[in-house]
């Protein structure tokens, strides 16, 4: 029998086990409505479209294009990190395109870490941060959030200071990501530069995924790491278009930061692709460039359907807090229900109220507590989800 090295050392997919009963009710004419996966259904707005359309029929953009982004895309991306934030960027060595950002954090790890080597991850986490390490063949190191904390940056730098005393062999690398997904928490600069302190003290690299930077909520501006005066030393972040600018099947990742890191990444993915279509990059590029209407007005969705389902569940007794970030709610689980754990009440929710969530057994074992609903449909859907979970309520 063929070993298939790397990959057995995966762990079981959870999110399996809701997926095929989602698709056996569907099969038999019920109505799901899926808040699992968090799979953006705002169409990308027309002038991006019409973009690709005009640059798809010009057939001298369907030849092999630059793996590491056209010239176009890389200015644009450096221009958005100054606009937004104030960062200067190199377009020539400080960002890079990817295949999304998560084909972008995947083959990173293939650059910073080999067999032997371990990376610090915050737990829970998004799978890729957990398992892009293995992939690697590294070893990860997980560093408990603390879900109840009102301020989430102090408990979690305290717990990354004690697992770096007990970890061994020292971690080279930290994957993290604010506002995080899926406990939707968030931090501030002072956080990040007393991160990029630790980093600097522990000769350790920082890979920061931004993918929520435009998809935040009552006041709150989601910072870059890159803010922080000499960051670039010591890490990168990623920003993918598929949030702002709901562009979710395009695959459009940007990774700025340290040169030498993402000449690396760069060169690696000479050998491996011949980068994203071209039409696809010079509708990216028109999108950073032309349309910076498009975020604020797609967070205004999200932010509608968080307020309907978060008033939704606490008017049915499921007291949970709105999010100040991201396009999710991280949801504990009723009392009267938390017996069940996490993965069999997402299958109870799915089964009673036709609402198919992610069970947070998914992203770690610290999450087997909660459940996490992605805002993928529309208010009403929304109110729909809300009435069949307000029954199940009742029954309990």
């Amino acid at each position: 029998m063929i070993e298939l090295r790397r990959i057995d050392r995966l762990p079981p997919y959870v999110f399996q086990a809701v997926d095929t009963l989602k698709m056996e009710a569907r099969r038999a004419g019920e109505d799901i409505i899926d808040l699992g996966m968090g799979n953006p259904d705002i169409p990308t707005p027309a002038p991006i479209v019409e973009k690709l359309n005009q640059a798809a029929a010009d057939g001298r953009n369907h030849r092999y294009s630059a793996s590491k982004g056209i010239a176009g895309l890389r200015k644009a991306a450096a221009a958005w990190w100054g606009r937004r934030f104030d960062v200067e960027i190199d377009p020539e060595s400080e960002v890079i395109a990817t295949i999304g950002a998560k084909e972008g954090m995947a083959h990173l790890a293939w650059v910073l870490l080999r067999s032997g080597d371990a990376a610090f991850v915050p737990e829970p986490s998004y799978p890729i941060h957990l398992q892009c390490a293995v992939l690697a063949g590294a070893d990860i190191t997980t560093v408990p959030m603390n879900l109840d904390a009102a301020d989430i940056g102090g408990p979690f730098l305290e717990a990354l200071s004690v697992a770096w005393e007990h970890a061994w062999p020292r971690p080279r690398v930290l994957l993290c990501s604010f506002p995080h997904n899926p406990t939707t928490a968030c931090v501030d600069l002072g956080f990040f530069t007393r991160l990029v302190d630790f980093a600097r003290e522990h000769d350790m690299f920082i890979v920061h995924d931004f993918a929520y930077a435009d998809i935040a909520f009552d006041g709150y501006r989601p910072p870059s790491i890159l803010q922080v005066p000499g960051a670039k030393e010591v890490a990168v972040e990623f920003f993918s278009l598929s949030k702002s600018y709901s562009m979710a099947g395009w695959r459009v990742g940007l990774c700025a930061g340290n040169a030498e890191v993402l000449y690396g990444l760069a060169r690696l993915k000479s050998y491996l692709d011949y980068g994203i279509f071209q039409p696809v990059q010079i509708a990216a590029t028109i999108a950073l460039n032309e349309h910076d209407e498009v975020p604020p007005q797609i967070c205004d969705i999200y932010r509608r359907r968080r307020d309907v389902l978060c008033e939704g569940l606490q008017r049915a007794g499921w007291p949970v807090t709105p999010p100040k970030a991201s396009m999710f709610v991280w949801a504990r689980i009723p009392e009267k229900f938390a017996g069940l754990g996490s993965l069999e009440f997402a299958k109870l929710l799915l089964r009673e109220a036709r609402v198919a969530v992610s069970p947070g057994v998914g992203f770690g074992v610290s999450g087997a507590g909660h459940v996490r609903f992605a805002l993928v449909e529309n208010e009403e859907r929304i109110r729909q989800a809300v009435r069949g979970i307000r029954r199940l309520m009742a029954q309990g």
